[in-house]
C-alpha cells in the first residue's frame, strides 16, 4: 500500500488525497526516484483537462522521459514505455498472489467513468484496453503513439505487479499456447486419417476435404485446418 509523501499514512486505494492530512499526492514514483521537471510543456495536450503537458524525467536506467498533467495527474507514455517502467521498477517477484490479485482487480474504478478519449499525440479516439490479468485497469491506448494513464493508476499498476499479476500474465498465454498447440495437434490427426482413408494432403486447403467446399461450409474449420496444415508440413 503506498503512503502520503507529506505524513506518511496510508493511502485510501485509488485515491490521490490523504484522508489523515489531506494532501494530494502525486505519481507514486517512490520506486522510481523522484521526478524532475525537463521541459515546461511539450506540444501533447491532456485529453482529460485540454491543456498543455509537462514533460517530466524519472531517472530511471538514465534519461526516462513521459509527459504529465499537472492539473489531472494523468501520465502519458510513448509505446513500450509504460512496460519498460514496470519492469525496471518492479523485479524479484517470483510468486503469484491470488488473493491480493483478485483485491486489486476489484478495486480499481475510474474517477471519469467509461469514456473515451483523445490520444495527446494524433487526436484519434484510442481504444480501452484492459493492461494484463487481473490488474483492475482499463488504459487508454493509441496504437500508433501510446498509452494514457489516468491518476492513480500507475501506483495500481505497481501494486499488480508486486502481487505477481505479470507472472499470471504469463502463466495465462504459456496456457493459450499450450491450448492452441493441441488443437493444431488435433486437426493433424485428422488430415492423416484423411490422408489414410484415401485422400491427399491438398496443394490448397480449401479443397474438398470433408464432403463440401471447406472455405464456404465453415470458415472457421479452414482457418484452423489451414494453420495445421501449415506448420505441420513445413
Amino acid at each position: 500500500m503506498a503512503n502520503c509523501t507529506n505524513c506518511s499514512a496510508p493511502l485510501p486505494q485509488d485515491s490521490m488525497q490523504c484522508t489523515y492530512c489531506g494532501s494530494r499526492n502525486d505519481v507514486d514514483l517512490a520506486g522510481v526516484h523522484y521526478y524532475t521537471i525537463h521541459e515546461l510543456e511539450s506540444e501533447r495536450i491532456c485529453p482529460r483537462c485540454n491543456i498543455g503537458l509537462k514533460t517530466i524525467d524519472l531517472n530511471v536506467n538514465g534519461r526516462f522521459l513521459v509527459e504529465r498533467c499537472d492539473q489531472c495527474l494523468g501520465l502519458f507514455f510513448d509505446l513500450n514505455e509504460l512496460e519498460t517502467l514496470l519492469d525496471a521498477t518492479v523485479a524479484n517477484v517470483f510468486t503469484i498472489n491470488r488473493g491480493q490479485l483478485e483485491n486489486i482487480s476489484a478495486l480499481k474504478k475510474s474517477n471519469f467513468g467509461v469514456s473515451y478519449i483523445k490520444c495527446p499525440v494524433c487526436s484519434s479516439i484510442m481504444n480501452r484496453v484492459n493492461f494484463g490479468v487481473k490488474s483492475g485497469v482499463i488504459i487508454d491506448r493509441c496504437r500508433e503513439h501510446g498509452v494514457w494513464l489516468d491518476g492513480g493508476e500507475l501506483r495500481h499498476l505497481f501494486e499488480w505487479m508486486k502481487a505477481g499479476g505479470k507472472l499470471l500474465q504469463q502463466e495465462r498465454e504459456e496456457e493459450q499456447r499450450r491450448i492452441e498447440t493441441r488443437e493444431l495437434e488435433r486437426e493433424k490427426r485428422k488430415l492423416q486419417t484423411e490422408a489414410a482413408s484415401g485422400g491427399s494432403y491438398p496443394d490448397n486447403p480449401s479443397f474438398d476435404l470433408f464432403g463440401g467446399t471447406l472455405r464456404n461450409s465453415d470458415p472457421g474449420l479452414f482457418t484452423i485446418v489451414t494453420k495445421a496444415f501449415r506448420f505441420f508440413t513445413k
